[in-house]
């Protein structure tokens, strides 16, 4: 099954099971180097006049380098049968093992906007970078956030303007 470039209006879901509980993959660079990791924070909304995606990655996860050097990156999600695909792209790093392999997962690059996502994945969102800030903690108005953050390894978040949606043809 292909996937389908889609109109952004015509996606219907619940954006707080679909990150929150189902998951979805963070990927970023081309065909030929790429990394992708498993998230389970992140948004989906308007902002500056557009749509887009929000996701947050720790400093030390490789992947963080492949979207801080690329211009776009892939936010993919997965029917729950991928779930103990999703739990091996978060447990190891692309650093010591090949994910997509190890996880069985197809990778696939657009080959518009040259960046992967997975052949597996039911929905995927194309950002393109447009920000990214630094998660502060002198910010965090509940101090009970800093709680998240034992190790003082605050994320970086990166906004990015939701450019192509692909849907998984049935």
């Amino acid at each position: 099954m292909a996937h389908k470039t889609i109109s952004i209006e015509k996606l219907i879901f619940n954006p707080f099971t679909l990150i929150g509980n189902e998951w979805m993959l963070i990927t970023a660079g081309n065909i030929n180097s790429f990394n992708t990791m498993t998230a389970s924070w992140g948004s989906l909304g308007y902002m500056w006049a557009r749509p887009i995606a929000s996701c947050v990655i720790r400093p030390q996860r490789f992947t963080r380098k492949f979207v801080e050097e690329n211009e776009f990156f892939t936010l993919s999600f997965f029917n729950e049968e991928y779930r103990s695909a999703l739990e091996i792209c978060g447990k190891y790093s692309g650093k010591d093992v090949n994910k997509p392999e190890m996880a069985k997962l197809t990778p696939k690059e657009d080959e518009e906007l040259k960046t992967v996502f997975f052949e597996q994945a039911n929905l995927v969102l194309i950002c393109k970078k447009i920000y990214f800030q630094d998660i502060i903690p002198e910010n965090f108005l509940d101090k009970s956030i800093d709680n998240f953050y034992p190790a003082k390894d605050y994320h970086r978040m990166f906004i990015g303007e939701i450019v192509k949606v692909l849907k998984k043809e049935r």
